[in-house]
């Protein structure tokens, strides 16, 4: 990202109330997640401190990391802050990259057990001889506020109660608190990952856009991200969508982050012809944990009886 990005990163006021500034702007609109994030955190703080009066514990959420990997271990202690800031209880569970899949299974069913964890995350990628899916979907319902769970992904596509993938999730909501609309426009989602690409896929199309999946073996994929309105960047491929891709005044929304700070668009000469963007870094990134941080409180709000109609959908 170029200093000039930064700046304007940094100058942007965010969202005011829910109502960003219209994205038809001479100027393309920076989707300024660092600030969104920061606003949300705030009421965050109240709603723990609500928890910890009404059950005089503080909630926990738990996190597990098997193996060694440097960047799963930055992003498992980014977490752990986010829980400190907003009065959370972070648990760190590290396991060894040879912990077997029916090893990862136990500990999961040791924390859907523990009364004072309200929500479990498990750090991904697992190393490869574990069955990834299937200890995603041993997590309760009711504490995958990561939602990463078969029954989680089902329950937010038909528009069940149900925690969202937590990124999908913050690209919603960074999307409507910034005032895109969404309705009726035509989206294209560039990956098809189970946390990320289908998620934000089904959770637009329950915005009523009108969705296009897209992968890499996707034919003449420049002429399908040609027509959206708004472009949805998840392939984790070092600026993999060029600018001669994007059509004028499209919204783009980068969930890549790749060595060098930048993501999955090439940002510094697609933005220019956009109407509205995600920097990288500062956009989506800090909106996943902070949907993650919020749902594991809605989830805290629950198990207390102060959230009477539980979890509430992000779609």
């Amino acid at each position: 990202m170029t200093a000039e990005t930064d700046n304007q990163v940094n100058s942007d006021s965010g969202p005011a109330d829910g109502n960003g500034p219209s994205v038809n702007a001479a100027s393309p609109l920076v989707l300024n997640g660092k600030i969104l994030s920061a606003r949300i955190e705030e009421e965050l703080r109240s709603r723990v401190q609500r928890v910890v009066n009404a059950t005089g514990t503080v909630p926990v959420l738990a996190t597990i990391i098997v193996g060694e990997d440097p960047a799963s271990q930055t992003y498992v202690r980014m977490k752990g802050r986010a829980c400190e800031r907003i009065g959370l209880r972070p648990r760190k569970i590290e396991l060894p990259a040879e912990t077997t899949t029916e090893e990862l299974l136990q500990a999961i069913r040791e924390l859907n057990g523990d009364p004072e964890v309200c929500g479990i995350l498990l750090q991904h990628p697992v190393p490869k001889h574990i069955d990834e899916p299937r200890c995603f979907n041993e997590i309760l319902p009711e504490k995958d506020v990561d939602g990463v769970g078969a029954q989680s992904f089902g329950a937010v596509s038909l528009g069940q109660e149900g925690y969202g993938a937590a990124t999908p999730t913050g690209i919603i909501r960074i999307l409507k608190e910034y005032g895109v609309e969404i309705k009726g426009r035509e989206a294209v989602v560039i990956g098809r990952s189970r946390i990320l690409g289908l998620p934000a896929a089904m959770m637009l199309l329950r915005e009523n856009a009108t969705v296009t999946i897209t992968h890499t073996k996707t034919v003449d994929l420049p002429s399908v991200v040609k027509r959206a309105d708004i472009v949805v960047a998840c392939v984790g491929k070092h600026e993999f969508v060029k600018a001669e891709w994007i059509k004028d005044g499209a919204v783009l929304v980068d969930a890549g982050y790749n060595p060098g700070n930048v993501g999955d668009i090439d940002l510094k000469n697609a933005a220019p012809k956009s109407s509205a963007y995600t920097p990288v870094p500062g956009g989506v990134g800090p909106m996943t944990i902070c949907m993650l941080m919020e749902q594991t409180v809605k989830a805290a709000e629950k198990r207390a009886g102060i959230d009477k109609n539980g979890p509430e959908l992000r779609n």
